[in-house]
């Protein structure tokens, strides 16, 4: 019959708040300012057949520094709606891809 006090409910409701959804996958589009589009494959059985199916679907992320280039795998994570489509921002790059670094080492003919 004791009743959670405030301390406890308050400390409980910041771990609760701060745990939000996160994805990987790989940056398919970098062509809108400061959005990128993450493209997520996730596998699941077919719910009658039991073979595995691989789906993929686009989110839209938040980048605010354009640090990440297509073909990087990136962790994504939820957050409040930004606009119409973004409800994600980038976390973190997990992997490079090497046709990022290969750009990087060319130099540009003027």
């Amino acid at each position: 019959m004791s009743e959670p006090t405030k301390e406890t409910t308050a400390a409980a409701g910041t771990q609760a708040s701060t745990h939000r959804n996160e994805k990987v996958g790989e940056v398919v589009s970098t062509k809108m300012q400061k959005t990128i589009v993450v493209e997520v494959e996730m596998r699941k059985a077919h719910p009658k057949y039991l073979r595995t199916m691989r789906t993929t679907k686009k989110f839209y992320a938040h980048d605010e520094h354009k640090t990440a280039r297509v073909g990087d795998v990136v962790r994504i994570r939820e957050t409040r709606p930004l606009s119409k489509l973004k409800r994600w921002q980038l976390e973190e790059i997990v992997r490079r891809s090497n046709l990022a670094q290969a750009e990087e080492t060319i130099p540009q003919a003027v």
